[in-house]
């Protein structure tokens, strides 16, 4: 095997793993709310990951300046305090295999959103993903049965919604500022990780139970999931092309789906499943342009 084809194979291994950590993370942030209110535990994990972070800043050697202060607190908010704190929210009462599908409706939301706030003319391909992922929303939501499930399902959509407003304030940031995605990301974590913190002090939430499972949850959180995960996304943007590194929004949902059925034995019914694929599609059409660019 020639250097250059080492090169090629550890970015996609690279990717492979980041993969599969945040994919099975949604079966350990499930699992973990046996030990720990919802809040309680994506305030720690998100304490225990910008600590980390920051070592990892320090250590790199760039400096520790923050970036521009009003929209990345902005980006803390919505995307720390919004994005993880209503994922975890909705993992309390709905499936883990569910809240990842519906959470990861996050680019059309971007789509939509940019075409307001950015100018961005939504091109034929993602109004027929955009149409394509509204026709499957419904059959996932399933509004028509009333009760915690429909409140975990709107709760992860929530929650979509504020990754995809997060992305929409980093845009805009990107256009006007030379930003260096870790110190952001390590930064906005810290702002928003702050008020999650707060939160915890006035949402009544069920007493902690310290146990082996919880701290091995915590670990994961903040070493993979964070940490961990963050570098190896940074590494496979530099080393692949964009719309490789992004299918990743694609395999995501799908690996957790399939780690919830076969973990937690959450087997999708009729309605769900025919949801999921019109959904998995409409991610796939909006991911087809960068890939084809990049191939």
């Amino acid at each position: 095997m020639t250097t250059t084809a080492k090169m090629s194979v550890i970015p996609l291994l690279g990717l492979l793993l980041l993969t599969l950590i945040w994919s099975f993370n949604w079966i350990v942030m499930k699992g973990a709310l046996d030990y720990i209110g919802a809040f309680d535990f994506t305030a720690l994990r998100c304490a225990l990951g910008t600590l980390l972070l920051f070592v990892i800043l320090r250590w790199r050697g760039r400096g520790m300046a923050p970036p521009p202060m009003i929209p990345t607190a902005m980006i803390g908010l919505l995307q720390t305090v919004g994005m993880m704190g209503f994922a975890q929210w909705a993992l309390v009462s709905g499936g883990a295999g569910k809240v990842v599908i519906i959470v990861y409706t996050m680019p059309f939301w971007v789509v939509v959103l940019a075409a307001f706030f950015l100018c961005e003319r939504m091109r034929r391909l993602q109004w027929l993903a955009v149409a394509t992922g509204a026709l499957g929303l419904p059959l996932v939501l399933q509004p028509w049965l009333l009760g915690e499930q429909l409140i975990s399902s709107l709760l992860a959509l929530a929650s979509g919604f504020c990754w995809g407003a997060s992305a929409i304030v980093a845009k805009r940031l990107y256009r006007h500022h030379q930003v260096d995605l870790l110190a952001l990301t390590t930064w906005q974590m810290a702002m928003g990780t702050l008020l999650l913190l707060a939160m915890t002090f006035f949402i009544p939430q069920p007493a902690i139970e310290w146990s082996l499972p919880l701290l091995l949850a915590l670990a994961y959180n903040a070493v993979l999931a964070t940490a961990t995960a963050w570098m190896l996304w940074l590494f496979v943007l530099r080393a692949l092309p964009a719309g490789v590194a992004g299918l990743s929004t694609l395999a995501i949902p799908v690996m957790g789906v399939l780690l919830a059925w076969l973990l937690l034995n959450e087997r999708p019914g009729f309605s769900d499943a025919w949801g999921v694929s019109l959904i998995l599609l409409a991610l796939g059409l909006l991911s087809l342009p960068a890939l084809k660019r990049s191939l």
